[in-house]
Protein backbone atom coordinates (compact mmCIF):
# COMPACT_ATOMS: atom_id res chain seq x y z
CA UNK A 1 0.00 0.00 0.00
CA UNK A 2 1.31 3.39 -0.87
CA UNK A 3 1.45 6.04 2.13
CA UNK A 4 2.60 9.04 0.29
CA UNK A 5 0.88 11.48 1.18
CA UNK A 6 0.18 13.95 -2.00
CA UNK A 7 -0.43 17.77 -3.11
CA UNK A 8 -1.06 19.01 -6.20
CA UNK A 9 -0.31 22.67 -6.71
CA UNK A 10 -2.31 24.66 -9.43
CA UNK A 11 -5.94 24.27 -10.11
CA UNK A 12 -6.05 24.51 -13.90
CA UNK A 13 -8.09 21.69 -16.20
CA UNK A 14 -5.13 19.66 -15.74
CA UNK A 15 -3.97 20.05 -12.24
CA UNK A 16 -7.74 19.93 -10.89
CA UNK A 17 -8.12 16.60 -13.22
CA UNK A 18 -4.37 15.17 -11.38
CA UNK A 19 -5.79 15.83 -8.20
CA UNK A 20 -9.59 14.23 -8.60
CA UNK A 21 -7.47 10.93 -9.79
CA UNK A 22 -4.99 10.57 -6.83
CA UNK A 23 -7.43 12.26 -3.86
CA UNK A 24 -10.13 9.00 -4.91
CA UNK A 25 -7.59 6.47 -3.56
CA UNK A 26 -4.61 8.55 -1.86
CA UNK A 27 -4.22 11.63 0.96
CA UNK A 28 -4.09 14.51 -1.28
CA UNK A 29 -4.32 18.19 -1.54
CA UNK A 30 -5.26 21.02 -4.15
CA UNK A 31 -3.43 24.02 -3.95
CA UNK A 32 -5.63 26.75 -5.78
CA UNK A 33 -4.33 30.06 -6.29
CA UNK A 34 -7.78 32.25 -6.15
CA UNK A 35 -8.98 31.83 -1.85
CA UNK A 36 -12.78 32.19 -4.00
CA UNK A 37 -12.11 29.70 -6.39
CA UNK A 38 -10.78 27.16 -3.42
CA UNK A 39 -14.11 27.94 -1.63
CA UNK A 40 -16.23 27.35 -4.34
CA UNK A 41 -14.53 24.32 -5.21
CA UNK A 42 -14.43 23.06 -1.49
CA UNK A 43 -18.20 23.95 -1.33
CA UNK A 44 -19.91 22.77 -4.51
CA UNK A 45 -17.37 19.91 -5.68
CA UNK A 46 -16.22 20.90 -8.69
CA UNK A 47 -14.11 23.22 -10.44
CA UNK A 48 -16.70 25.48 -12.49
CA UNK A 49 -13.72 27.72 -14.17
CA UNK A 50 -11.24 25.28 -15.34
CA UNK A 51 -12.96 21.70 -15.27
CA UNK A 52 -16.67 22.16 -14.76
CA UNK A 53 -19.07 19.02 -15.04
CA UNK A 54 -16.11 16.43 -13.19
CA UNK A 55 -17.09 16.34 -8.98
CA UNK A 56 -13.98 16.04 -7.07
CA UNK A 57 -13.54 13.15 -4.54
CA UNK A 58 -15.28 14.34 -1.52
CA UNK A 59 -11.37 13.22 0.25
CA UNK A 60 -9.86 16.10 -2.12
CA UNK A 61 -8.60 18.95 0.57
CA UNK A 62 -8.80 22.14 -1.27
CA UNK A 63 -7.19 25.31 0.16
CA UNK A 64 -5.52 28.83 -0.99
CA UNK A 65 -2.92 28.32 1.43
CA UNK A 66 0.25 26.37 0.62
CA UNK A 67 1.39 25.70 3.98
CA UNK A 68 -1.78 24.01 4.08
CA UNK A 69 -1.78 22.03 1.26
CA UNK A 70 2.00 21.13 1.82
CA UNK A 71 1.62 19.64 4.97
CA UNK A 72 3.43 16.15 5.52
CA UNK A 73 3.27 15.83 2.15
CA UNK A 74 6.08 13.66 0.50
CA UNK A 75 5.34 13.50 -3.50
CA UNK A 76 3.86 17.31 -4.92
CA UNK A 77 3.02 17.61 -8.17
CA UNK A 78 3.69 21.46 -9.92
CA UNK A 79 0.61 21.69 -12.42
CA UNK A 80 2.15 25.37 -13.24
CA UNK A 81 2.69 26.94 -16.50
CA UNK A 82 6.18 27.07 -17.41
CA UNK A 83 6.05 30.98 -16.93
CA UNK A 84 4.83 31.37 -13.32
CA UNK A 85 6.72 27.72 -12.68
CA UNK A 86 9.64 29.00 -11.02
CA UNK A 87 7.90 31.95 -9.06
CA UNK A 88 5.16 29.25 -7.43
CA UNK A 89 8.31 26.42 -6.43
CA UNK A 90 10.05 29.31 -4.52
CA UNK A 91 7.30 29.82 -2.38
CA UNK A 92 7.04 25.80 -1.96
CA UNK A 93 10.88 25.54 -1.36
CA UNK A 94 10.46 26.78 2.23
CA UNK A 95 7.73 24.78 2.96
CA UNK A 96 8.89 21.27 1.81
CA UNK A 97 11.30 19.34 4.25
CA UNK A 98 9.19 16.65 3.88
CA UNK A 99 9.18 16.24 -0.07
CA UNK A 100 10.79 13.21 -1.84
CA UNK A 101 9.85 14.34 -5.62
CA UNK A 102 8.18 16.74 -7.20
CA UNK A 103 6.62 16.07 -10.15
CA UNK A 104 6.04 18.47 -12.95
CA UNK A 105 3.10 18.40 -14.92
CA UNK A 106 3.93 21.58 -17.13
CA UNK A 107 4.71 21.38 -20.73
CA UNK A 108 7.04 24.19 -21.64
CA UNK A 109 10.77 25.62 -21.37
CA UNK A 110 11.16 29.05 -19.25
CA UNK A 111 11.65 32.12 -20.88
CA UNK A 112 14.95 33.56 -20.45
CA UNK A 113 16.99 30.59 -19.15
CA UNK A 114 15.67 27.83 -22.03
CA UNK A 115 15.32 25.77 -19.05
CA UNK A 116 13.41 22.69 -18.80
CA UNK A 117 11.31 22.21 -15.66
CA UNK A 118 13.24 19.61 -14.12
CA UNK A 119 15.93 22.12 -14.33
CA UNK A 120 14.35 24.76 -12.82
CA UNK A 121 13.34 22.39 -9.36
CA UNK A 122 16.68 21.21 -9.44
CA UNK A 123 17.73 24.87 -9.08
CA UNK A 124 15.06 25.98 -6.99
CA UNK A 125 15.01 22.33 -4.85
CA UNK A 126 18.37 20.72 -4.94
CA UNK A 127 17.87 17.89 -2.46
CA UNK A 128 14.63 17.29 -4.13
CA UNK A 129 14.14 14.88 -6.96
CA UNK A 130 12.73 15.70 -10.02
CA UNK A 131 10.67 14.26 -12.88
CA UNK A 132 7.47 14.57 -15.18
CA UNK A 133 3.99 13.05 -15.90
CA UNK A 134 3.37 13.37 -19.77
CA UNK A 135 1.25 11.78 -22.86
CA UNK A 136 -1.60 12.18 -24.29
CA UNK A 137 -3.59 13.58 -21.82
CA UNK A 138 -6.61 16.18 -22.70
CA UNK A 139 -7.94 16.92 -19.01
CA UNK A 140 -11.34 16.24 -19.64
CA UNK A 141 -11.25 13.13 -21.42
CA UNK A 142 -9.09 11.54 -18.33
CA UNK A 143 -10.90 13.81 -15.67
CA UNK A 144 -14.44 11.85 -17.13
CA UNK A 145 -12.64 8.27 -17.07
CA UNK A 146 -12.31 7.48 -20.68
CA UNK A 147 -9.16 5.49 -21.16
CA UNK A 148 -6.14 6.65 -21.38
CA UNK A 149 -2.05 6.47 -20.23
CA UNK A 150 0.78 8.46 -18.92
CA UNK A 151 4.22 8.09 -18.68
CA UNK A 152 6.13 9.05 -15.73
CA UNK A 153 9.57 9.52 -15.78
CA UNK A 154 11.91 10.22 -12.40
CA UNK A 155 15.81 9.53 -12.01
CA UNK A 156 15.27 6.54 -10.11
CA UNK A 157 13.20 4.02 -10.84
CA UNK A 158 11.93 2.84 -7.50
CA UNK A 159 10.85 6.43 -7.02
CA UNK A 160 8.99 6.52 -10.33
CA UNK A 161 7.23 3.26 -9.18
CA UNK A 162 6.03 5.28 -6.47
CA UNK A 163 4.55 7.90 -8.01
CA UNK A 164 2.80 5.04 -10.90
CA UNK A 165 0.94 3.63 -7.93
CA UNK A 166 -0.46 6.99 -6.90
CA UNK A 167 -1.75 7.93 -10.51
CA UNK A 168 -2.59 3.90 -11.95
CA UNK A 169 -6.39 3.72 -11.90
CA UNK A 170 -8.49 1.14 -13.98
CA UNK A 171 -8.98 4.03 -16.83
CA UNK A 172 -5.51 5.46 -16.55
CA UNK A 173 -3.13 4.08 -17.29
CA UNK A 174 0.72 5.20 -16.20
CA UNK A 175 3.75 3.16 -17.14
CA UNK A 176 7.50 4.05 -16.61
CA UNK A 177 10.74 5.83 -17.19
CA UNK A 178 13.87 7.59 -16.48
CA UNK A 179 14.14 9.39 -19.41
CA UNK A 180 13.23 12.99 -17.67
CA UNK A 181 15.08 15.07 -20.57
CA UNK A 182 13.42 12.97 -23.25
CA UNK A 183 9.92 13.71 -21.65
CA UNK A 184 10.39 16.87 -21.60
CA UNK A 185 11.69 17.89 -24.61
CA UNK A 186 8.93 15.94 -25.98
CA UNK A 187 5.94 17.79 -24.22
CA UNK A 188 7.61 21.39 -25.01
CA UNK A 189 8.04 20.93 -28.59
CA UNK A 190 4.65 18.94 -29.10
CA UNK A 191 2.99 22.34 -28.11
CA UNK A 192 4.84 24.24 -30.85
CA UNK A 193 3.87 21.48 -33.42
CA UNK A 194 0.20 21.73 -32.54
CA UNK A 195 -0.15 25.58 -33.34
CA UNK A 196 1.40 24.81 -36.81
CA UNK A 197 -0.99 22.04 -37.35
CA UNK A 198 -3.61 24.05 -36.39
CA UNK A 199 -2.74 26.51 -38.47
CA UNK A 200 -2.77 24.51 -41.45
CA UNK A 201 -6.08 23.33 -40.40
CA UNK A 202 -6.94 26.56 -39.85
CA UNK A 203 -5.88 27.47 -43.72
CA UNK A 204 -8.00 24.52 -45.10
CA UNK A 205 -4.97 22.85 -45.85
CA UNK A 206 -6.04 19.22 -45.72
CA UNK A 207 -5.11 15.99 -44.09
CA UNK A 208 -2.18 15.32 -46.29
CA UNK A 209 -0.70 19.01 -44.58
CA UNK A 210 -0.95 18.26 -40.94
CA UNK A 211 0.47 14.49 -41.24
CA UNK A 212 3.31 15.62 -42.56
CA UNK A 213 3.51 18.88 -39.85
CA UNK A 214 2.88 16.14 -37.38
CA UNK A 215 5.72 13.78 -38.84
CA UNK A 216 8.37 16.22 -39.77
CA UNK A 217 7.39 17.77 -36.24
CA UNK A 218 8.30 14.10 -34.85
CA UNK A 219 11.25 14.65 -36.38
CA UNK A 220 12.45 17.73 -35.14
CA UNK A 221 11.82 16.54 -31.83
CA UNK A 222 13.46 13.54 -32.09
CA UNK A 223 16.87 15.21 -33.33
CA UNK A 224 16.54 17.98 -30.16
CA UNK A 225 15.62 15.58 -27.64
CA UNK A 226 18.53 12.72 -28.34
CA UNK A 227 21.33 15.62 -28.83
CA UNK A 228 20.07 16.92 -25.17
CA UNK A 229 20.77 13.24 -23.83
CA UNK A 230 17.04 11.77 -24.35
CA UNK A 231 16.53 8.31 -25.38
CA UNK A 232 15.08 7.69 -29.37
CA UNK A 233 12.61 5.28 -28.05
CA UNK A 234 10.88 7.90 -25.98
CA UNK A 235 9.65 9.46 -28.55
CA UNK A 236 8.00 6.50 -30.33
CA UNK A 237 6.07 6.52 -27.07
CA UNK A 238 3.22 8.34 -25.32
CA UNK A 239 5.52 11.04 -24.58
CA UNK A 240 6.25 11.86 -28.06
CA UNK A 241 4.52 10.14 -30.90
CA UNK A 242 1.31 9.66 -28.70
CA UNK A 243 1.30 13.24 -27.24
CA UNK A 244 2.22 14.74 -30.60
CA UNK A 245 -0.85 12.96 -32.51
CA UNK A 246 -3.03 13.96 -29.54
CA UNK A 247 -2.58 17.41 -29.09
CA UNK A 248 -2.37 18.21 -32.87
CA UNK A 249 -5.21 16.58 -33.52
CA UNK A 250 -7.94 17.49 -31.17
CA UNK A 251 -9.96 20.54 -31.35
CA UNK A 252 -9.88 20.20 -27.30
CA UNK A 253 -5.81 21.20 -27.84
CA UNK A 254 -5.56 24.60 -26.63
CA UNK A 255 -2.22 25.13 -28.65
CA UNK A 256 -3.99 23.45 -31.93
CA UNK A 257 -7.07 26.16 -30.61
CA UNK A 258 -4.68 29.08 -30.75
CA UNK A 259 -3.11 27.95 -34.08
CA UNK A 260 -6.52 27.35 -35.91
CA UNK A 261 -7.46 30.76 -35.05
CA UNK A 262 -4.05 32.10 -36.27
CA UNK A 263 -4.74 30.61 -39.49
CA UNK A 264 -8.30 32.13 -40.04
CA UNK A 265 -6.31 35.46 -39.93
CA UNK A 266 -7.45 36.19 -36.26
CA UNK A 267 -4.40 37.77 -34.02
CA UNK A 268 -2.76 36.26 -31.61
CA UNK A 269 -4.16 39.60 -28.65
CA UNK A 270 -7.66 38.41 -30.15
CA UNK A 271 -6.87 34.55 -29.31
CA UNK A 272 -5.40 35.10 -26.22
CA UNK A 273 -7.60 37.49 -24.62
CA UNK A 274 -10.43 35.25 -25.47
CA UNK A 275 -9.05 32.11 -24.05
CA UNK A 276 -8.61 31.78 -20.00
CA UNK A 277 -6.71 28.78 -20.03
CA UNK A 278 -3.07 28.82 -21.07
CA UNK A 279 -1.46 27.62 -24.21
CA UNK A 280 2.37 26.79 -23.66
CA UNK A 281 3.28 26.25 -27.22
CA UNK A 282 2.77 30.33 -27.22
CA UNK A 283 5.27 31.01 -24.53
CA UNK A 284 7.60 28.25 -25.32
CA UNK A 285 8.40 28.72 -29.12
CA UNK A 286 10.96 31.54 -28.08
CA UNK A 287 12.65 29.51 -25.53
CA UNK A 288 12.51 26.18 -27.70
CA UNK A 289 13.85 27.69 -30.47
CA UNK A 290 16.81 29.55 -28.36
CA UNK A 291 17.58 26.25 -27.00
CA UNK A 292 17.82 24.45 -30.34
CA UNK A 293 20.05 26.91 -31.65
CA UNK A 294 22.33 26.20 -28.68
CA UNK A 295 22.60 22.67 -29.30
CA UNK A 296 23.11 23.11 -33.17
CA UNK A 297 19.77 21.70 -33.99
CA UNK A 298 17.71 22.41 -37.10
CA UNK A 299 13.98 22.65 -36.34
CA UNK A 300 12.52 25.03 -39.00
CA UNK A 301 9.04 23.96 -37.97
CA UNK A 302 9.83 25.27 -34.61
CA UNK A 303 11.20 28.79 -36.18
CA UNK A 304 8.56 29.51 -38.33
CA UNK A 305 6.15 28.47 -35.34
CA UNK A 306 8.20 31.44 -33.52
CA UNK A 307 8.13 34.17 -36.20
CA UNK A 308 4.73 33.55 -36.68
CA UNK A 309 3.67 34.49 -32.84
CA UNK A 310 6.27 37.14 -32.53
CA UNK A 311 4.92 38.24 -36.16
CA UNK A 312 7.73 38.69 -38.12
CA UNK A 313 5.58 36.70 -41.05
CA UNK A 314 2.11 35.82 -41.37
CA UNK A 315 0.96 31.91 -41.62
CA UNK A 316 0.85 31.68 -45.10
CA UNK A 317 4.52 33.11 -45.43
CA UNK A 318 5.85 30.49 -42.71
CA UNK A 319 4.21 27.30 -45.06
CA UNK A 320 5.75 28.68 -48.05
CA UNK A 321 9.15 29.07 -46.08
CA UNK A 322 8.83 25.44 -45.01
CA UNK A 323 7.91 24.25 -48.33
CA UNK A 324 10.61 26.33 -50.34
CA UNK A 325 13.50 24.23 -48.22
CA UNK A 326 16.22 22.05 -49.86
CA UNK A 327 15.39 18.58 -50.34
CA UNK A 328 17.18 16.38 -47.97
CA UNK A 329 16.69 12.42 -46.56
CA UNK A 330 14.29 11.78 -44.44
CA UNK A 331 16.06 10.41 -41.47
CA UNK A 332 19.07 11.89 -39.55
CA UNK A 333 21.94 8.97 -39.09
CA UNK A 334 22.79 10.38 -35.66
CA UNK A 335 18.77 9.80 -34.99
CA UNK A 336 19.30 6.67 -36.16
CA UNK A 337 21.57 5.69 -34.18
CA UNK A 338 20.40 6.20 -30.94
CA UNK A 339 18.00 3.09 -32.18
CA UNK A 340 19.24 -0.04 -29.86
CA UNK A 341 21.09 -2.75 -32.00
Amino acid sequence: MNSDRVAVVGAGSWGTAVAALIGATHPTSLWVRSPDLATSMSSTRENDKYLAGVRLPDELRVTSSLEEALEGVNVAFMAVPSHGFRTVLGDVAPLASDIEAIVSLAKGIEIGSNLRMSQVIAEVLPGVAAGVLTGPNLASEVAHGHPAACVVALPDEDLACRVQNLVHTKTFRAYTGTDVVGCEIAGATKNVMAIAAGISDGLGLGDNTRAVLITRGLAELGRLGVTLGGKVLTFGGLAGVGDLVATCASPKSRNRTVGFALGEGQSLEEIISGMHMVAEGVKSAGPLVGLARAAGVEMPIAEQVDAIVEGRCSPAEALMSLMSRPSRPEWDEALLRGLPS
